[in-house]
């Protein structure tokens, strides 16, 4: 797909995400479309994945560590084939495995997340696991800044920058806000570049709502040796919807019937735009 097809398939998704979370009534809108490019960056153009390799050794491993997001995940997987529309429209009722964090009872989900800061070290874990059995996988691990406030993100990176993991590609969602407000006085954590890199990560800053800048920073993580990769893709909250771009209270707001509304008329023009 070209990036033009790819843009605008991240706007018909992030419109599948704002219906699932309309029809739950719960959900987390702002993170979902500030997220929704790198997982159609990873999921569209670099990642060894299918419905029908979940089995399969060598395929890539990819872990949503920042787990609330799990309805622009729903949307990518299911557009890729690991599970029907109406399996999905179950999301958040009675009994359904579409639950509100990602659940590994469901086809493409690696591991259960959501609880915040567990995800890289997870990650870590299989990335050594791929170097013991010369196994040709790459780890990918998408996290929200906010999580980086915990202490189990930070012993991941040492241990991955420690035994050289170039096989783990972790993706920052540097959107600089978090449930009770802006990163930088919830809990300070710039510099984010100096930090990683202290850690002996190879560190890639890139615009994250950019599908462009997004698969050239991929592409160039992937071709690294000798140590893991951190790419800090800054990204808006919210993005594609003008009234929540930006605005903490979004990270778990439901739409009205009328902000929905505005929302799909919104993403359909984007849509739009993006094949010109």
């Amino acid at each position: 797909m070209t990036i033009k097809e790819l843009t605008a398939k991240s706007f018909r998704l992030r419109k599948d995400a704002a219906e699932i979370i309309y029809n739950a009534k719960r959900g987390h809108l702002g993170g979902d479309f500030s997220v929704m490019d790198i997982l159609v960056t990873l999921y569209y153009k670099h990642m060894n994945v299918s419905p029908y390799k979940m089995e399969d050794h060598e395929r890539d491993r990819f872990i949503l560590s920042k787990g609330h997001s799990v309805e622009a995940l729903y949307s990518v997987l299911c557009d890729r084939g690991f599970f029907t529309r109406e399996e999905l429209n179950t999301f958040s009722r009675f009994g359904s495995e579409y639950i509100g964090h990602p659940n590994n009872k469901i086809n493409g989900i690696e591991i259960n997340s959501g609880s915040l800061g567990h995800g890289l070290s997870v990650g870590v874990g299989m990335a050594f696991a791929g170097k013991m059995d010369n196994a040709p996988y790459k780890v990918y691990v998408v996290m929200g800044d906010g999580e980086l406030a915990e202490g189990s993100v930070w012993e991941g990176a040492m241990a991955a920058g420690h035994y050289r993991l170039d096989n783990i590609i972790a993706v920052i969602d540097r959107n600089e806000l978090q449930i009770s407000g802006p990163t930088e006085k919830v809990m300070s954590l710039e510099n984010l570049r100096r930090r990683w890199e202290s850690f002996g990560w190879n560190v890639i800053e890139t615009a994250g709502n950019d599908i462009a800048a997004l698969d050239a920073a991929v592409s160039f993580a992937k071709s690294r040796e000798e140590m893991p990769t951190v790419i800090i893709a800054k990204t808006v909250k919210g993005y594609g919807f003008s009234q929540a771009e930006n605005r903490a209270e979004w990270h778990h707001k439901i739409p009205t019937a009328t902000q929905y509304a505005s929302i799909i008329q919104e993403l359909e023009k984007y849509e739009r735009e993006a094949l010109l």
